[in-house]
């Protein structure tokens, strides 16, 4: 195979090591286990992490940038929230309900959130619910052909959400007024609403990634930033972005 390793498919075996790494971190918070079960496990997950480093290659293994002609659920693979080779993602399931029409998209979301998720007993934590519904605002808008970073976040707590049960979200992108793009999205426990968020998020053009990328940048991420810049400098690539000239 040619070039660096990346982001695959779901045949990636890193989903399994997430899986398994999983249920590890939801043991380690919640389990009723004796303190000699929990050094005997330490000192595995120890031995299993010392292999890892002794075998890794150099550098950082490329991220894909988000790609909407993917399964949803590859959109962020890596992502806190739902990305499926990340093993602190719970992780989110996503559906694409209604595709792109009009510049308008809905996307339908699962999750169960365990105890590693917890704020208040039994209920899932404020920010846990927020990050969950930017990432979805953020799904929606890439399925109506409007990928951009948040600008504003405003989450509306309306009843406590609980632990350890089947939520189910809704989001769709709104609209646009120039770079501005409006997204909604509501959290339901069966047929109760527990939150809903409203963001407007901001179209940023290829060039612009780079830069920023650049300022944050560390010796690991330099095929990343390779990439983009690649992707910057492809003709046509600032008229991919409703709102911006080509020239």
């Amino acid at each position: 195979m040619s070039g660096p390793p990346h982001d695959g498919p779901a045949s990636d075996p890193r989903i399994r090591l997430a899986v398994a790494l999983r249920g590890v971190i939801d043991h380690t918070v919640a389990a009723v286990l004796e303190d000699a079960d929990v050094v005997e496990a330490a000192e595995a997950v120890e031995a299993v992490e010392a292999r890892l480093v002794d075998r890794a290659g150099p550098g950082k293994r490329v991220r894909l940038p988000p790609d909407a002609t993917r399964p949803p659920q590859e959109f962020f693979p890596t992502s806190p929230v739902m990305g499926i080779i990340n093993p602190v993602a719970p992780p989110v399931h996503l559906e694409v309900v209604d595709g792109v029409d009009g510049g308008f998209a809905e996307i339908r979301a699962t999750v169960n959130l365990g105890y590693p998720y917890e704020g208040p007993p039994t209920c899932v934590h404020g920010g846990v619910i927020a990050a969950i519904f930017d990432e979805v605002l953020g799904a929606a808008n890439m399925v109506a052909g409007h990928p951009a970073m948040t600008g504003t976040l405003t989450v509306r707590y309306r009843k406590p959400t609980p632990l350890r049960t089947d939520l189910r979200l809704e989001a769709r992108c709104l609209g646009r007024d120039g770079r501005k793009i409006r997204t909604w999205a509501a959290m339901y426990h069966g047929d109760l609403m527990t939150a809903e968020a409203e963001g407007i998020f901001v179209e940023v053009r290829p060039d612009r990634f780079v830069t920023i990328a650049e300022g944050n940048v560390d010796a690991t991420d330099q095929a990343m930033l390779e990439a983009m810049r690649a992707e910057a400098a492809r003709p046509g690539a600032a008229s991919d972005v409703p709102g911006f000239p080509s020239d």
